[in-house]
Parts: structure tokens; C-alpha cells; sequence
């Protein structure tokens, strides 16, 4: 059984009561119980806490909307867990020694931006063999100094010298402190939320922000406001009337997923390696998987290539079929999906992802659909749920494609 566990105390001494202060109309607390209500993979959702004014704010707004909160539990928080000094360690401790679960979420209700779809991501990641606990991260590209022992400014990530463009500057990953996840076993015996191997789970970059601080509050409000602007335009825009060629690619598509990511050697390629007498690198690629990502772009579906690679040639290729997205360099694909998940806020279990060898197989067994090639290794074809006729480099896309846009029988 997986929980989560939200833990609120009433001493907050920056902004007095701020858990239940009202953030966008709700108590700030409101915002992270929804999200964590709102994934699947959550069984009972716990907020603790000390006060009682935070009790019946939550209890009031879990009796207006039963059916959304009906997995929330309001219990009791020690006066010892709930002090300035205490760590939240120390009230995930007590609330373990008093319940029985498997896994446990640590929620922070400071995280308000925080979505059910992240959670899921969270949890996505937590199920990948050899995990331990999970976090959640923010991908960043900045420019970071530090000052030496004499005073002077030093660029910690990068060469002055050859100052790289933002675009092209190699990412780092910064706690938002929105989640975390463990097993109950690992939380006693470790006393840490985070223990043994861990994972990252990327959130986009609005959730960059915890409230401590009156200004953290502004912010965030602004980014809840225009979080909500654009859902309700994504409303109206499909409410708007349709035209000729959007009511045919309606009637064509009838398709759950909206991202569609593949590797590209041994999937767009035969997975050979051609070189030519002046040392070329050149792939074989096949035209009715061009195609395939036309039809796939037409019906808006983002499209993306995920490799281990680094070369001009993938880029071209990518750059020629106007994929959306191309991650280059992926030690851990599936870290890169639950990236994009983040970013275009898509579920992973609305991701089609093809790859063919063992880098892949985590990738393929957590997402929507996750596909191999006829000629794929036995791991990633025993991990797919859909193994194509077509060999790699010979229209495994456009299989995957004609089945999920035009087949009555979509897996």
C-alpha cells in the first residue's frame, strides 16, 4: 500500500497559520492533499498535524468534495514533532512506528503547485528495479559563482573563457522539495527520507518555488493564476468549433496518447553502422517512417527521438522530419521521459516509446505503450507490450503509427 503523508504544524513563524492562509482561493494546504488525491497510485492520504484549526480547515473542505478526498485521514502530530528544531523526519518517524504501509510520500503542502501527474511521475521512477527512494527535482541552467577564501568571485560550472549559450549549457537538477519517496522498511531503518539508491522525478520549472517567505507567496500565486488561465483557454479551444481538416484528423485519430518518443538505432535505423572511405558515419533510414511522423505531427502528438548518441547526423535527421524533441546523450531515458512528461504536462501513460536494446527496457515497461522492434534484444521484447513485425530501420515507426491512429485494435 503506498501513502501519502502531508505533515502541517500551526508554529510557522514567517507566515502565521500559512498552511491554511488562502493561496487562489483554498487554504494553502488544499492545493497538495488535491494533488495527492488526485494520483493513482496512492491508497490513503494522511495529513498530520498539531493544531486544531488546521484539522477543521481540512476536514471542511474534504466534507465539501467527498468524493475527490475521500482518501484523506486527518491524525494527530506529537507537540515534539511539531517544533521550531524538529525535523519532518522526526514526524515521518512516528507517524511509521503508528500505521502500516509499504511506501510512503512525503508531501510538502509548502509545494503548491504540485499536480497528481507528478506524483504519478514520482512514483513511475520509484517502481524502476533497483530504486530506493525518489525526490523531486527541477532542471536548471544557470550560470553559478562562488567566492574563493580571499573574497574573489569564482564560475563554479563553466569556463569565462568560453562562456557556453544557455541552450546549449549542460543542465543541473535543484530540490524543489515538493516529494519525496521511500519504502517504510527504509525509512526505520535509515531514520532518512532519502536512502540507498536514489532516483530523480522532474517537476517543471514554475514548481521551482516553495512558500517560506511572503514574497514566495506572491509569486506563486501569479504562476497558479496563469497555470489556470491556460487550462481554461485548452478548454475553449476545444470547445471552438472544428474545421474541415481538424474534423477529419478528429475522426482519423481517436488516440489516447499525446507524446510519442523513440530511440533511433535499431529502431529508425537497421542499427548498422556505415562509414564511407573518408571515415563518414552514415544510417540508413526509412521513408514511411517520415511519413509516420507526419501523420503523428498532424494529429498533434509531440514527437521526440531519445538517444545515447551525441551526433550532427541524429540532429539533421530530427531537424529534415520536424521532431519536436531531441535528447541526445541520455544516459537514463526514462529520467528524460519523466522530464518530458513534466514539461508538456503529459502522463506517462499517455507516452508511446520504442527502443531496442537493454538501455531502453526501464523506458519501455513505464510508459502508455511501450513498443520493440521484431529484432529488438529478448529483455526489451519481453518488457513491450507491443512487439512490431518490421525490423528496425524498416518502418517500425509506421507500424506503431498506422495502429494507434487508424486501428480499431490500439493496445
Amino acid at each position: 500500500m503506498n501513502v501519502a503523508f502531508i505533515p502541517v504544524r500551526g508554529g510557522s513563524k514567517s507566515i502565521p497559520l500559512k498552511n491554511i492562509k488562502e493561496l487562489h482561493g483554498k487554504p494553502l494546504v488544499y492545493w497538495t492533499v488535491a494533488a495527492a488525491c488526485d494520483c493513482r497510485a496512492i491508497d490513503k492520504v494522511y495529513v498530520a498535524t498539531d493544531s486544531k484549526d488546521i484539522r477543521h480547515c481540512v476536514e471542511r473542505f474534504c466534507n465539501e468534495d467527498p468524493v475527490r478526498f475521500k482518501k484523506v485521514n486527518v491524525v494527530d502530530r506529537s507537540e515534539e514533532s511539531a517544533t521550531d528544531t524538529a525535523s519532518t523526519e522526526s514526524a515521518m518517524i512516528e507517524f511509521a512506528k503508528s500505521h502500516r504501509f509499504d511506501n510512503i510520500v512525503l508531501v510538502q503542502a509548502t509545494s503548491p503547485m504540485l499536480t497528481g501527474a507528478d506524483l504519478d511521475n514520482g512514483f513511475n521512477a520509484f517502481s524502476a528495479p533497483g530504486t530506493d527512494s525518489v525526490l523531486s527535482v527541477v532542471p536548471q541552467k544557470r550560470f553559478i559563482w562562488g567566492i574563493d577564501n580571499d573574497g574573489n568571485a569564482a564560475a563554479v560550472n563553466y569556463d569565462i573563457n568560453k562562456r557556453p549559450r544557455r541552450q546549449d549549457f549542460e543542465e543541473y537538477y535543484v530540490e524543489n522539495g515538493a516529494f519525496y519517496i521511500t519504502s517504510r522498511r527504509d525509512l526505520l531503518a535509515s531514520g532518512c527520507r532519502l536512502s540507498g539508491n536514489i532516483r530523480i522525478s522532474l517537476m517543471s520549472e514554475d514548481t521551482y518555488y516553495e512558500i517560506d517567505e511572503p514574497s514566495d507567496w506572491t509569486v506563486t500565486e501569479a504562476l497558479m493564476v496563469k497555470r489556470e488561465k491556460a487550462s481554461e483557454e485548452n478548454e475553449e479551444a476545444k470547445k471552438a468549433p472544428a474545421s474541415d481538416a481538424d474534423r477529419e484528423s478528429s475522426v482519423r485519430k481517436g488516440c489516447r496518447y499525446k507524446m510519442f518518443l523513440t530511440d533511433c538505432d535499431g529502431c529508425l535505423t537497421d542499427a548498422g553502422m556505415y562509414y564511407s572511405e573518408k571515415g563518414d558515419e552514415l544510417k540508413k533510414f526509412n521513408t514511411r517512417d517520415g511519413v509516420a511522423f507526419r501523420l503523428l505531427r498532424e494529429n498533434g502528438i509531440i514527437t521526440g527521438m531519445i538517444t545515447g548518441e551525441d551526433v550532427a547526423l541524429n540532429k539533421r535527421r530530427c531537424e529534415k522530419l520536424k521532431i519536436d524533441v531531441l535528447a541526445q546523450g541520455c544516459v537514463d531515458k526514462l529520467s528524460t521521459i519523466n522530464r518530458l512528461c513534466a514539461t508538456y504536462k503529459v502522463r506517462p501513460e499517455e507516452v508511446v516509446y520504442i527502443g531496442d536494446d537493454l538501455a531502453d527496457v526501464e523506458a519501455i515497461a513505464a510508459v502508455g505503450l511501450g513498443c520493440a522492434p521484431a529484432d529488438a534484444c529478448a529483455k526489451a521484447r519481453e518488457a513491450a507490450k507491443y512487439v512490431t513485425k518490421t525490423k528496425g530501420g524498416e518502418g517500425v515507426i509506421r507500424e506503431v503509427t498506422d495502429m494507434i491512429l487508424f486501428s480499431d485494435d490500439t493496445i
